[in-house]
């Protein structure tokens, strides 16, 4: 939440008093004179509260109350907390005037209505801003807590005394009124996004996640609010959930772009999540087959060493006093026995390969299920995508996404072609090569509209960084295949 929004506040509670300041001549000389009034009134108040007979009398307290009610609305240059001197005078009038019967009498009824009044609910929030403004965020809290106390149902106090909560990191105050503020019917959909992410930064997901539903249902087109709905799913690996609920929202409005994107961007991540699940597997299962392959090199390289060490040995036999046959033979019998202790090392790896032979049968078959699903899982993202265009050909989101989701089909399929030896190469390279290529040209029109919707830094340089690879292509005059 910027603190900027505090400006309107100030402006609004303030303005009266600064078009009073900003006049010139008459306008001034009567703001002195009506300073030097509130200034008299306010050194009467005290001299009466500080004297023992007059501060028993409830009159005496009532008379201190409004005055200072009347600085704190008008004057708050004169004393900045001049809000809950008058509250606090309320009070005493309450205290002190009892009827016959023992309840409240004339004064102190008027008191308690002041005490539930616009005029002292301005006041504090009066007082509030000044605090604020002066940088002394605990007693403007104390303040705008307590306007908001006085009108329940006002949204404007809760609303920057959360405002100022969040200057102090103070999370459960801001939490607190915001909460005060949406249940008090507040309709600026972005608070409900600022409250939801307050939960999300104190782990509190499920409330975060009603918060953000209940802003989308006031403001179903806000893209901020789905996006952070999204975002906080995925950052806490719901992504079962994320995708049930997204595929809902569609299923109720199946022309919400919006939806459709974001359905479009969770199977992308989904699909993200699986491939990185792959690679780990993929190396646990590799490293695992290798074993045997390995133990066997090992011991292939050991008879070297030991053919070597025989052959050395013969020719420091007959030229017992070289130098360097001794050195080169130290150096190859030290190899050897490093070799046996890596031999040694690779045989409990195979034995503990052949033990697992199951294990590495289950992680086979859950790569095969891995890959699968994160094909599945590319082709929804695709295809919601593509749903979105049909909707809004200038979405932005949906564009730019499909732009990488064919550039990213032409690096893999690139990959295979960096792997080929000439051989290979010679077979199929040429083919593979304009498949990449017929790839790569795909996603050139989604980048294109892209950036014609929205002229940002990822676009411009993922566009740039094709249309160079395409002009490479070109140049060896590789046939793109479409």
């Amino acid at each position: 939440m910027k603190s900027s929004a505090i400006a309107v506040l100030v402006a609004c509670c303030l303005s009266a008093g600064a078009y009073a300041q900003n006049q010139g001549g008459a306008a001034n000389a009567l703001d002195a004179a009506a300073m030097d009034a509130i200034k008299k009134d306010k050194d009467k108040s005290d001299k009466d509260i500080a004297d023992a007979k007059a501060s028993t009398k409830a009159s005496t307290w009532m008379d201190r109350a409004k005055t200072y009610q009347n600085i704190a609305a008008q004057y708050i240059r004169v004393d900045s907390s001049a809000a809950t001197t008058a509250y606090e005078a309320y009070k005493k009038v309450i205290e002190l005037d009892k009827d016959k019967k023992g309840g409240p009498g004339r004064l102190a009824k008027e008191a308690e209505e002041a005490m539930k009044g616009q005029a002292l609910y301005g006041a504090f929030m009066q007082q509030g801003v000044a605090k604020f403004q002066s940088k002394n965020y605990p007693d403007a809290i104390k303040a705008m807590t307590v306007a908001g106390d006085i009108n329940p149902k006002d949204t404007l106090a809760p609303l920057y005394t959360a405002i100022a909560a969040q200057q102090l990191k103070d999370n459960a105050t801001a939490k607190t009124q915001l909460e005060k503020y949406i249940a008090g019917g507040g309709k600026d959909a972005s608070i409900y996004g600022s409250l939801a992410m307050l939960y999300s930064s104190d782990n509190e997901v499920d409330k975060a996640l009603a918060t953000l539903d209940k802003g989308i249902a006031l403001a179903p087109n806000n893209k901020d609010l789905s996006n952070e709905k999204v975002n906080i799913m995925l950052r806490t690996n719901r992504m079962d959930d994320a995708i049930a609920g997204m595929k809902q929202m569609v299923e109720k409005d199946p022309k919400n772009v919006q939806n459709l994107v974001n359905l479009g961007i969770i199977y992308d991540n989904a699909a993200t999540k699986a491939k990185e699940e792959v690679r780990k597997l993929e190396g646990e299962t590799k490293k695992s087959g290798n074993a045997g392959k390995q133990l066997a090199d090992a011991k292939g390289l050991l008879d070297t060493y030991s053919s070597e060490v025989t052959r050395l040995s013969a020719l420091i036999k007959k030229q017992p006093k070289s130098a360097e046959l001794k050195r080169q033979l130290a150096d190859v019998q030290k190899r050897a026995a490093d070799q046996k202790a890596e031999i040694a090392r690779l045989d409990a790896a195979a034995k503990e390969a052949s033990a697992n032979a199951s294990a590495t049968a289950d992680s086979e078959k859950r790569l095969t299920e891995l890959r699968q699903k994160q094909t599945e899982q590319m082709g929804l993202a695709k295809d919601y995508y593509t749903k979105a265009l049909a909707v809004d050909p200038n979405n932005y989101d949906a564009n730019f996404n499909l732009g990488v989701y064919y550039y990213n089909e032409g690096a893999e399929l690139n990959k295979q072609l960096s792997a080929m030896d000439m051989k290979e190469y010679q077979a199929k390279g040429k083919e593979i090569e304009g498949k990449v290529c017929g790839k790569f040209k795909l996603a050139l029109p989604y980048f294109t509209k892209a950036k014609s919707i929205k002229d940002e830094a990822e676009v411009t340089d993922n566009l740039t960084n094709l249309q160079n690879i395409l002009k490479q292509y070109e140049e060896k005059k590789v046939v793109c295949a479409e």
